[in-house]
Parts: structure tokens; C-alpha cells; sequence
């Protein structure tokens, strides 16, 4: 949370725009702080991008968050994901786990922020003006993906509304519902300038992934990557995708639920 507040003083750039300062050139004017170990380290570097901000010079935001996320442990928020995962999930046979008690029907809003907070870190290396998912479960991560990242959130439709304009339309497999469906998304919203970050809850057989590919490449955009709550890493969709080139970051990675038994990579 500490880094999204410093982020937000330091943002005062289109996200579209090119980086104004590196990560070295940003690294130079805070190197005279001590290693920002406690709060008020981070508060020094907080104020200083007030200074910047009243001085009228304009730095990018993704420069920050690279020079505060080398400092800061993450690791509190992962570990309390996976804690959740055995205490609250319930998992059945053919390889379903049920996480619906704190993010998929009831959610846990504080824990799904550090979630988001943590995807944005890992993808703070690229240029992202767009988050995308699939409703309904993608919509909550994606929503506190987007507010991080301070940019538009869309969700593909899996039913074609007749009000919708200029339609992008594919086919997607339900692992869990056994059926397909068609999902889509309008043109107006997805186009050849954006550059855009999928978010979902789970990854499994990489279905819904491989359907939001499809309409990325019929709108011309381009497809940042794909980030992921939980992976269920005994099922093929991760690999498949991450051959394809496509950076994959999964917060939580379960390698088997054999016997109803929970084991993490």
C-alpha cells in the first residue's frame, strides 16, 4: 500500500507516454536516503515526489515503482494468499478447488488489494494503458489491477448484448461449467493503440486466457500479459501459454490436489 500511495504522487504522466526518467535516473537523486527499511523512509521518498510535483517536473510512474518494490517485501501478502487457500478452500474431485469464502463470491477487499498491488509489480516493466478479463470472477482483481495502475478496466461479455456496437466475438470452453460459450467485447474499447494486461482469477487449462488472445489479436491491440490470482499448475494452460512467448505471473501456484490435498510449488 505504501508503494501505491508513492506511486500516486509521483504520477503526473499519461500512461501512454514514454518513460521520462529510467530507473537508474531515478535512482540518483534518492540514493542519499538510507535503504527505506522503515515508514519513514518510504515518507522521505513520499515528500520528495511532492517536491517533484510542485516543482513542476513530471516522472514516470512505472520508475518509481520499480526503485520502491526493490525495497519493500511482498512476500507477507503471497503467504497470506496461500494461508487463505488451505484454511478457506475446499477442493472436490476432478482437480476443483472452491475459493468462493474470499474471492470468487464473498471476497476479501483487503487481501484482494494486495493481490492487485502485487500484480502490478511484477508486470511494472511494461507499458499497460488497459486491463481486460472475462466476467464475472476476473472482474474484482481486475477492477483493483486497473485502480493501481490508474487505467480503464474492460471485461468481455458472455452474452452478446443486441445494443453492443462494432462486436468481437469468440468462443470460450468452461472447465468447470463443461460448455461452451461465446464472449466478446466491442471495438470501440479494445483497438489496435491499447496495449492491455489480462487478469483472472484462476488459470487452469488457459480456456478463457486463449479466448481473450483471440479478441487481443482481432482488435489489432497488443497483449502486455497475463496475470493470475491462482494457478492450478497440474493442468497444461500455464505452459501452453508461457511457450507461446506471453509473460505469465501466477501469485499462487498449486501443484496437486491429489486426495483433496493442497501442495503448492
Amino acid at each position: 500500500m505504501v508503494a501505491l500511495l508513492a506511486k500516486r504522487f509521483f504520477t503526473n504522466v499519461q500512461n501512454d507516454a514514454p518513460p521520462i526518467a529510467t530507473y537508474n535516473d531515478l535512482k540518483r537523486p534518492i540514493a542519499t536516503l538510507p535503504p527505506p527499511k522503515k515508514i519513514n523512509d518510504f515518507l522521505g521518498i513520499w515528500v520528495y515526489g511532492l517536491f517533484l510535483r510542485k516543482d513542476g517536473r513530471k516522472w514516470h510512474n512505472h520508475a518509481v515503482i520499480c526503485y520502491l518494490c526493490d525495497k519493500i517485501d511482498f512476500s507477507h501478502s503471497m503467504k497470506q494468499l496461500k494461508e487463505r487457500i488451505l484454511s478457506d478452500g475446499k477442493c472436490f474431485d476432478g482437480g476443483i478447488l472452491k475459493v468462493d469464502n474470499f474471492i470468487n463470491h464473498q471476497m476479501d477487499p483487503v487481501l484482494m488489494r494486495e493481490m492487485a498491488e502485487e500484480l502490478v509489480r511484477r508486470f511494472s516493466n511494461h507499458s499497460i494503458n488497459k486491463v481486460i478479463t472475462i466476467e464475472a470472477s476476473g472482474i474484482a482483481p481486475a477492477i483493483m489491477v486497473g485502480a493501481a495502475l490508474n487505467v480503464p478496466v474492460l471485461f468481455a461479455k458472455k452474452k452478446m448484448p443486441s445494443t453492443m456496437e462494432n462486436m468481437l466475438v469468440t468462443e470460450v470452453f468452461s472447465f468447470t461449467k463443461n460448455r461452451t460459450y461465446s464472449v466478446c467485447v466491442s471495438s470501440n474499447y479494445l483497438t489496435a493503440d491499447d496495449r492491455v494486461l489480462f487478469v483472472d482469477d484462476f488459470l487452469a487449462n488457459g480456456n478463457a486466457a486463449k479466448g481473450i488472445i483471440d479478441l487481443v489479436e482481432q482488435s489489432g491491440a497488443t497483449l502486455e500479459g497475463m496475470g493470475f490470482l491462482i494457478e492450478k499448475g497440474f493442468q497444461r494452460g500455464g505452459d501452453e501459454l508461457r511457450s507461446r512467448g506471453i509473460h505469465i505471473e501466477s501469485l499462487a501456484i498449486i501443484d496437486s490436489l491429489d486426495n483433496c490435498t493442497i501442495t503448492f510449488r
